[in-house]
Protein backbone atom coordinates (compact mmCIF):
# COMPACT_ATOMS: atom_id res chain seq x y z
CA UNK A 1 0.00 0.00 0.00
CA UNK A 2 1.40 3.36 -1.00
CA UNK A 3 1.41 6.06 1.63
CA UNK A 4 1.46 9.73 1.10
CA UNK A 5 4.61 11.48 2.37
CA UNK A 6 4.70 14.90 0.80
CA UNK A 7 1.63 16.33 -0.84
CA UNK A 8 1.35 19.85 -2.06
CA UNK A 9 -2.26 19.69 -0.88
CA UNK A 10 -1.07 19.49 2.71
CA UNK A 11 -0.19 23.14 2.30
CA UNK A 12 -3.85 24.03 1.96
CA UNK A 13 -4.90 23.51 5.57
CA UNK A 14 -6.29 26.67 7.15
CA UNK A 15 -7.82 27.48 10.50
CA UNK A 16 -10.11 30.26 11.61
CA UNK A 17 -8.89 33.84 11.79
CA UNK A 18 -8.91 33.76 15.57
CA UNK A 19 -6.84 30.57 15.61
CA UNK A 20 -4.35 32.13 13.20
CA UNK A 21 -4.00 35.21 15.35
CA UNK A 22 -3.73 33.06 18.47
CA UNK A 23 -0.72 31.12 17.16
CA UNK A 24 1.21 34.26 16.20
CA UNK A 25 0.30 36.12 19.37
CA UNK A 26 1.15 33.14 21.55
CA UNK A 27 4.53 32.71 19.89
CA UNK A 28 5.37 36.39 20.38
CA UNK A 29 4.75 35.98 24.11
CA UNK A 30 7.92 33.88 24.38
CA UNK A 31 10.93 36.15 25.01
CA UNK A 32 13.21 34.82 22.26
CA UNK A 33 10.45 34.92 19.64
CA UNK A 34 9.35 38.41 20.63
CA UNK A 35 12.95 39.60 20.43
CA UNK A 36 13.38 37.95 17.03
CA UNK A 37 10.37 39.83 15.68
CA UNK A 38 11.59 43.14 17.10
CA UNK A 39 15.05 42.68 15.60
CA UNK A 40 14.23 41.03 12.29
CA UNK A 41 10.71 41.74 11.04
CA UNK A 42 11.37 45.14 9.50
CA UNK A 43 14.53 43.83 7.86
CA UNK A 44 12.60 40.88 6.44
CA UNK A 45 9.93 43.22 5.08
CA UNK A 46 12.60 45.27 3.30
CA UNK A 47 14.25 42.16 1.84
CA UNK A 48 10.90 40.90 0.58
CA UNK A 49 10.14 44.28 -0.98
CA UNK A 50 13.57 44.46 -2.62
CA UNK A 51 12.97 41.06 -4.24
CA UNK A 52 9.43 41.92 -5.35
CA UNK A 53 7.85 39.54 -2.85
CA UNK A 54 4.81 40.06 -0.62
CA UNK A 55 5.41 39.92 3.14
CA UNK A 56 4.50 37.88 5.08
CA UNK A 57 4.61 34.79 2.90
CA UNK A 58 1.58 32.56 3.37
CA UNK A 59 3.42 29.46 2.17
CA UNK A 60 7.07 28.53 2.59
CA UNK A 61 9.16 25.57 1.46
CA UNK A 62 12.56 24.65 2.89
CA UNK A 63 15.34 22.78 1.08
CA UNK A 64 18.59 21.78 2.78
CA UNK A 65 21.76 20.45 1.15
CA UNK A 66 24.18 18.60 3.42
CA UNK A 67 27.48 18.68 1.52
CA UNK A 68 26.87 22.21 0.25
CA UNK A 69 26.06 23.44 3.80
CA UNK A 70 23.14 25.43 2.47
CA UNK A 71 19.46 25.82 3.34
CA UNK A 72 16.99 27.60 1.06
CA UNK A 73 13.65 29.17 1.92
CA UNK A 74 11.15 29.48 -0.94
CA UNK A 75 7.92 31.47 -0.63
CA UNK A 76 4.57 32.14 -2.27
CA UNK A 77 1.23 33.68 -1.31
CA UNK A 78 -1.34 31.69 -3.26
CA UNK A 79 -1.94 27.99 -3.79
CA UNK A 80 -1.79 28.53 -7.55
CA UNK A 81 1.49 30.49 -7.47
CA UNK A 82 4.85 28.92 -8.12
CA UNK A 83 7.47 29.18 -5.40
CA UNK A 84 10.14 31.87 -5.56
CA UNK A 85 13.47 31.73 -3.77
CA UNK A 86 13.60 34.19 -0.90
CA UNK A 87 16.98 33.44 0.63
CA UNK A 88 19.76 30.90 1.04
CA UNK A 89 21.20 30.42 4.52
CA UNK A 90 24.55 28.97 5.45
CA UNK A 91 24.32 25.78 7.53
CA UNK A 92 26.94 26.03 10.28
CA UNK A 93 28.25 22.52 10.50
CA UNK A 94 27.47 18.90 9.61
CA UNK A 95 27.61 15.71 11.61
CA UNK A 96 27.78 12.24 10.10
CA UNK A 97 28.24 11.70 6.37
CA UNK A 98 26.31 11.48 3.13
CA UNK A 99 23.37 9.12 3.34
CA UNK A 100 20.10 8.85 5.27
CA UNK A 101 19.62 8.47 9.00
CA UNK A 102 18.89 4.85 9.86
CA UNK A 103 19.22 4.46 13.63
CA UNK A 104 19.45 6.29 16.91
CA UNK A 105 22.92 7.58 17.69
CA UNK A 106 24.34 7.35 14.16
CA UNK A 107 24.85 11.15 14.12
CA UNK A 108 23.33 11.28 10.65
CA UNK A 109 21.29 14.18 9.32
CA UNK A 110 18.19 12.62 7.70
CA UNK A 111 17.72 12.73 3.94
CA UNK A 112 14.28 12.68 2.40
CA UNK A 113 10.94 14.46 2.42
CA UNK A 114 9.63 15.90 5.65
CA UNK A 115 7.57 18.71 7.14
CA UNK A 116 7.84 20.93 10.20
CA UNK A 117 5.93 19.36 13.08
CA UNK A 118 7.11 21.38 16.07
CA UNK A 119 7.82 24.99 17.02
CA UNK A 120 10.04 25.24 20.10
CA UNK A 121 10.38 28.82 21.36
CA UNK A 122 12.16 27.59 24.51
CA UNK A 123 14.78 25.49 22.76
CA UNK A 124 18.16 24.82 24.35
CA UNK A 125 19.50 25.79 20.92
CA UNK A 126 17.97 29.27 20.83
CA UNK A 127 14.90 28.56 18.63
CA UNK A 128 14.10 25.33 16.85
CA UNK A 129 11.75 23.85 14.27
CA UNK A 130 11.19 20.10 14.44
CA UNK A 131 10.86 17.89 11.37
CA UNK A 132 8.84 14.68 11.27
CA UNK A 133 11.68 12.16 11.20
CA UNK A 134 11.11 9.23 11.04
CA UNK A 135 8.66 9.51 8.14
CA UNK A 136 6.91 6.52 6.50
CA UNK A 137 9.98 5.60 4.46
CA UNK A 138 12.30 5.88 7.45
CA UNK A 139 10.05 3.66 9.55
CA UNK A 140 10.34 0.91 6.95
CA UNK A 141 14.06 1.22 6.24
CA UNK A 142 15.47 2.26 9.63
CA UNK A 143 16.11 0.33 12.82
CA UNK A 144 12.61 -0.87 13.80
CA UNK A 145 13.18 -0.36 17.54
CA UNK A 146 15.45 2.69 17.67
CA UNK A 147 15.28 4.74 14.46
CA UNK A 148 16.12 7.93 16.37
CA UNK A 149 14.20 11.18 16.43
CA UNK A 150 14.08 14.76 17.67
CA UNK A 151 15.57 16.23 14.50
CA UNK A 152 15.42 20.02 14.37
CA UNK A 153 16.43 23.07 12.39
CA UNK A 154 17.88 25.14 15.21
CA UNK A 155 20.30 27.85 16.34
CA UNK A 156 23.53 27.91 18.36
CA UNK A 157 25.56 26.55 15.42
CA UNK A 158 26.16 23.04 16.86
CA UNK A 159 24.69 19.70 15.86
CA UNK A 160 24.51 15.97 16.41
CA UNK A 161 22.32 15.05 13.46
CA UNK A 162 20.25 18.22 13.12
CA UNK A 163 20.40 21.24 10.78
CA UNK A 164 22.14 24.08 12.66
CA UNK A 165 22.06 27.76 11.77
CA UNK A 166 23.41 30.85 13.49
CA UNK A 167 20.99 32.45 15.92
CA UNK A 168 20.62 35.37 13.53
CA UNK A 169 19.54 33.04 10.73
CA UNK A 170 17.22 30.85 12.80
CA UNK A 171 15.48 34.02 13.99
CA UNK A 172 14.56 34.78 10.37
CA UNK A 173 13.57 31.24 9.44
CA UNK A 174 11.51 30.87 12.62
CA UNK A 175 9.63 34.11 11.89
CA UNK A 176 8.91 32.98 8.32
CA UNK A 177 7.63 29.64 9.58
CA UNK A 178 5.47 31.22 12.30
CA UNK A 179 3.95 33.61 9.76
CA UNK A 180 3.17 30.77 7.35
CA UNK A 181 1.57 28.63 10.04
CA UNK A 182 -0.34 31.67 11.25
CA UNK A 183 -1.70 32.09 7.71
CA UNK A 184 -2.91 28.47 7.70
CA UNK A 185 0.02 26.41 6.37
CA UNK A 186 -0.13 23.50 8.79
CA UNK A 187 2.42 21.38 6.93
CA UNK A 188 5.58 23.27 5.95
CA UNK A 189 7.60 20.95 3.68
CA UNK A 190 11.30 20.37 4.32
CA UNK A 191 13.31 18.45 1.73
CA UNK A 192 16.77 17.34 2.83
CA UNK A 193 19.24 16.31 0.11
CA UNK A 194 22.81 14.99 0.35
CA UNK A 195 23.98 17.57 -2.20
CA UNK A 196 22.71 20.30 -4.45
CA UNK A 197 22.13 18.13 -7.50
CA UNK A 198 22.67 21.09 -9.84
CA UNK A 199 26.21 21.60 -8.49
CA UNK A 200 28.66 19.67 -10.68
CA UNK A 201 31.37 19.45 -8.04
CA UNK A 202 28.91 18.16 -5.45
CA UNK A 203 27.57 15.61 -7.92
CA UNK A 204 31.10 14.45 -8.68
CA UNK A 205 31.71 13.92 -4.99
CA UNK A 206 28.45 12.02 -4.62
CA UNK A 207 29.33 9.82 -7.58
CA UNK A 208 32.46 8.66 -5.78
CA UNK A 209 30.63 8.00 -2.52
CA UNK A 210 28.67 4.87 -1.66
CA UNK A 211 26.78 3.75 1.40
CA UNK A 212 27.84 0.60 3.22
CA UNK A 213 24.68 -1.20 2.10
CA UNK A 214 25.30 -0.28 -1.57
CA UNK A 215 21.85 1.31 -1.80
CA UNK A 216 23.09 4.86 -2.31
CA UNK A 217 22.63 5.10 -6.08
CA UNK A 218 18.96 4.08 -6.03
CA UNK A 219 18.12 6.15 -2.95
CA UNK A 220 19.73 9.31 -4.29
CA UNK A 221 18.09 8.78 -7.68
CA UNK A 222 14.73 8.87 -5.90
CA UNK A 223 15.67 12.13 -4.19
CA UNK A 224 17.03 13.65 -7.39
CA UNK A 225 13.78 12.96 -9.24
CA UNK A 226 11.90 15.18 -6.80
CA UNK A 227 14.66 17.79 -6.86
CA UNK A 228 14.58 17.94 -10.66
CA UNK A 229 10.80 18.29 -10.70
CA UNK A 230 10.91 21.28 -8.41
CA UNK A 231 13.76 22.84 -10.38
CA UNK A 232 11.70 22.61 -13.56
CA UNK A 233 8.33 23.72 -12.20
CA UNK A 234 8.94 25.50 -8.87
CA UNK A 235 6.03 23.47 -7.56
CA UNK A 236 6.16 20.72 -4.97
CA UNK A 237 6.16 17.19 -6.34
CA UNK A 238 3.74 14.60 -4.99
CA UNK A 239 5.96 11.99 -3.33
CA UNK A 240 4.67 8.62 -2.19
CA UNK A 241 6.24 5.69 -0.34
CA UNK A 242 5.75 2.08 -1.41
CA UNK A 243 5.78 -1.03 0.80
CA UNK A 244 9.56 -1.28 0.56
CA UNK A 245 10.12 2.29 1.73
CA UNK A 246 11.01 3.57 -1.73
CA UNK A 247 10.11 7.13 -2.68
CA UNK A 248 8.08 7.32 -5.87
CA UNK A 249 6.55 10.18 -7.85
Amino acid sequence: MKRLVVLAMLLLGAGTLSAQQSFLDNQKMFPKVGEAYREKEELLKKEFEKKGLTYPAKYIFVRSFKLDSEMEVWVKNSVTDTFRLFKSYRVCTLSGKMGPKRKEGDRQVPEGFYYINDFNPNSNYHLSLGINYPNFSDRILSDPKKPGGEIYIHGDCITVGCIPLTNEFINEVYILAVNAKNAGQDFIPVHVFPVKFGNNRSMEYLGNFSLTDNSSKQFWTELKTAYDYFERHHRLPVVMVDDRGKYIM
